[in-house]
């Protein structure tokens, strides 16, 4: 099955992204530099220091860089978005975007769809079908939802305008163009997340050109398009960062009777299941306890907190996007999408 979307180029999230592995956590609100007006992004003397590094490093053509910066467009849309991320909600919020009905009934039409591909992924990179399959359900609803805001706006809005993330999204700007020559598109053209993220696993794109792979050997590799380049990308994305083949994700805990006594580890502090144990946790499913654990705290809406165990995989999810919420989430949306499909 090919996404209906104009099939721009072949083409992992971004991944930290990050990613969204690196738009995850709230940023510092701060004032963002004057918008660029009539001649884009040209005049500034930081983006001519920019560009002149593209010229005389990366042997870029100048003038094909001041034609698109000059069209280039600060976005305050792209500032709001990402100075009140998803991320920043509670999680009896965050939870309610991706883990609904639709979602779940539409991972299990995705995995049955793609079922060769995915266990094909298992094999060679070790991460189950479910796994991928809400991955690509929270990124962008299984390809439905691939973002609207054109890329060169986004990236350069977030590299020149908005200073806490300056040296990160200049960055990603510049591998954005470094892929745009390698992959032949238009980079005026691309649109993606108000992060830039690209394709359906929203890669941004370090990530693209670090982890895409061409899985089904048609001498490209296609985010956008290629379902099978989309799947194989997220699963090496995982096995790239350490995911462990047959491993646990996450584990439902029960807190001590006195949590406040208790001295309860910090959310998402390095830890292991036995020093949970000692402190008084126990837990839903065996786990040994010399397992590397993470404690994760979440709010369920009733004035009550709500702990799991994140074990390793947990902590590579976070590795895609380095919110706990978005972990859990793709954790539960897996488990939900295995059940609408029969428990497979």
């Amino acid at each position: 099955m090919k996404l209906r979307l104009a099939k721009t180029l072949k083409f992992t999230a971004f991944f930290t992204a990050l990613a969204l592995t690196a738009c995850a956590t709230p940023a510092k609100t701060a004032t963002p530099a004057a918008p660029a007006e009539v001649d884009g992004y040209l005049a500034r003397p930081e983006v001519q220091a920019f560009i002149d590094k593209l010229v005389n490093e990366d042997h870029f053509q100048r003038a094909q860089l001041e034609k698109l910066f000059s069209s280039a467009r600060h976005s305050d849309d792209v500032i709001a978005r990402i100075t009140k991320p998803a991320e920043s909600l509670p999680w009896y919020r965050y939870r309610g975007i991706f883990l609904t009905d639709a979602r779940a009934t539409g991972g299990a039409r995705f995995l049955a769809a793609h079922r060769a591909a995915l266990d094909r992924a298992q094999k060679v990179y070790g991460v189950p079908p479910r796994i991928v399959t809400a991955i690509i359900g929270v990124e962008s609803n299984y390809g439905l939802i691939a973002g609207r805001y054109p890329v060169i706006d986004a990236l350069a809005t977030l590299g020149f305008d908005y200073p806490p993330r300056a040296t990160f999204f200049r960055k990603e700007l510049h591998q954005y163009l470094l892929l745009a020559r390698e992959q032949h598109f238009d980079p005026a053209k691309m649109q993606g997340s108000y992060a830039g993220a690209l394709g359906a696993p929203q890669f941004i794109s370090s990530s693209y050109r670090q982890y895409a792979v061409d899985f089904d050997g048609d001498g490209r590799s296609d985010l956008w398009t290629d379902w099978d380049d989309i799947i194989g990308s997220v699963a090496n994305y995982f096995a790239e960062n350490g995911w462990q083949r047959g491993g646990a994700v996450a584990v439902r805990a029960t807190p001590p009777a006195h949590p406040a006594a208790a001295k309860l580890p910090d959310p998402m502090k390095p830890t292991t299941v036995g020093a949970l144990r000692t402190a008084g946790f126990t837990f839903a499913d065996p786990v040994a306890d010399d397992a590397d654990a993470v404690l994760v705290a979440l709010d369920d809406g009733s004035g009550k907190t709500e702990y799991w165990v994140g074990l390793h995989n947990f902590v590579v999810i976070t590795r895609y996007n380095r919110s706990p919420l978005y972990a859990m989430a793709v954790y539960q949306l897996s488990q939900a999408i295995s059940k609408a499909n029969g428990g497979n």
